[in-house]
């Protein structure tokens, strides 16, 4: 790009200085010649003035000393050199100058200038004044040179202006592609700078904003995959333990045991609809609809799906209502994934009894999940996503966190030995 746009700046050029110095070289030598011819017509008058009536009688005549290379003669009328320098006879020009008033001419490579000289009325003389055509070539040529040093000079400074130019406007373009290829390789933290070219910054500035869109999105994307994976790691090994308990069990119900997995199926497809209308709610800037279904009953799954996993552990899991707000609405969803969270950080990290608590507060409900452990991680960077210092993934806490904002509550850390998380969410969800 940098070639053409140089290329097409110069040919402007060139194609201007030819327009330009074609007529004026055309000119110089017009000039030039015409400036030489009104000199020799002033020499030749000035000679005749020094030619008296006494001319025609003899007598002789001084005439003035002409400029170099010049030759100014006096020739009688019957056309031959009496004074000065010049052809012994008159030329054709002398001879048409005898008849008229003043003869301009070129002949035998010389520019001649022919005045004729008159007494009484009657021509007795004639002044011929003449130069070498080659000195007045000489002035012209000079001239000319001249012009092509400035015309050369003037399409040298054009070729730098022409290459600057071209870089200043392919260097963004160029930053441009290089950028698009950085993208095009995953990183999709490059972005285009502003070149202030405004026609390139607007495409700079729509294909940055497109990648902040792009990127984005992908967070998102990566966000949901780590949710999903991460809450349903533990229904699944709920899953995997009851039905290996069914296997090694003689006696079992069995029917027990495939209605058991199906509930916990589809409790793991709840799951991946939750996490979704999560990254949904967030892309969108506003909160997902979730199913409500009272404190009672929702309490009542949680216990179902965690005291088994406690028992295993030899812990204990207590779930406590306060009186008044078993009938309340919660969102059925956002909510059981929350403690589910919060039970698996308490049996991950924690230790002895986990209580669950749900109590009123002004305007409100509080979810209390303590355990008998002591918290040790930093509480600034509790809910960071990947912020962990045991077993884990880091990104429980963030996602339990995110679910209770999308839910109009919060989630924080009330103590930290005992450990206690206290989720406070609104009457009503």
């Amino acid at each position: 790009m940098r070639q053409r746009v140089a290329r097409v700046a110069v040919a402007a050029v060139l194609l201007a200085l030819v327009l330009l110095a074609l007529p004026l070289a055309v000119g110089i030598r017009v000039a030039a010649f015409d400036d030489e011819r009104g000199r020799l017509e002033r020499d030749a008058l000035a000679a005749a003035v020094r030619v008296g009536p006494e001319f025609s009688a003899g007598d002789p005549v001084e005439l003035p000393t002409p400029p170099g290379g010049t030759q100014v003669g006096v020739y009688d009328a019957g056309m031959r050199l009496q004074a000065g320098a010049g052809p012994r006879t008159g030329d054709a020009a002398t001879r048409r100058a005898a008849s008229t008033v003043a003869v301009s001419e070129r002949s035998g490579g010389h520019i001649v200038v022919a005045v004729p000289v008159s007494s009484n009325e009657q021509v007795i003389g004639v002044v011929r004044a003449a130069v070498d055509a080659g000195h007045v070539w000489s002035r012209v040529l000079a001239a000319w040179a001249l012009l092509s040093g400035v015309a050369a000079f003037a399409l040298a400074v054009a070729v730098l202006v022409a290459r600057r130019q071209a870089r200043a406007l392919s260097a963004p373009l160029e930053n441009l592609s290089s950028v698009c290829q950085d993208i095009a390789d995953g990183d999709l933290t490059a972005r285009a700078a502003s070149s202030h070219i405004a026609e390139i910054d607007q495409v700079a500035r729509t294909q940055n904003a497109m990648v902040a869109e792009l990127a984005r999105l992908l967070r998102h994307e990566r966000h949901f995959t780590a949710n999903a994976s991460h809450q349903l790691r533990t229904p699944l090994a709920g899953l995997q333990l009851g039905l290996e308990t069914a296997l090694a069990t003689p006696d079992v119900d069995l029917r027990a045991a495939i209605e058991e997995a199906l509930a916990q199926s589809g409790h793991l497809h709840h799951t991946i609809d939750e996490v979704l209308r999560l990254a949904k709610a967030k892309a969108e800037g506003g909160r997902g609809g979730s199913a409500t279904r009272t404190a009672a009953v929702l309490l009542d799954r949680v216990e179902t799906r965690w005291h088994g996993v406690f028992a295993q552990e030899q812990r204990r899991l207590a779930i406590r209502l306060a009186p008044g707000v078993e009938d309340l609405p919660l969102p059925d969803r956002a909510v059981g994934q929350i403690l589910d969270v919060l039970l698996e950080n308490a049996r991950v990290h924690g230790s002895g009894r986990v209580d669950v608590t749900v109590r009123e507060t002004s305007g409100g409900l509080a979810f209390d999940v303590a355990d008998e452990g002591r918290m040790s991680f930093p509480s600034a960077r509790l809910f960071d996503r990947g912020a962990t210092i045991g077993p884990g993934t880091g990104i429980g806490l963030s996602l339990a966190r995110d679910l209770a904002e999308a839910s109009g509550g919060r989630l924080s850390l009330a103590g930290s030995s005992p450990t206690v998380f206290t989720l406070l969410l609104p009457c009503g969800g």
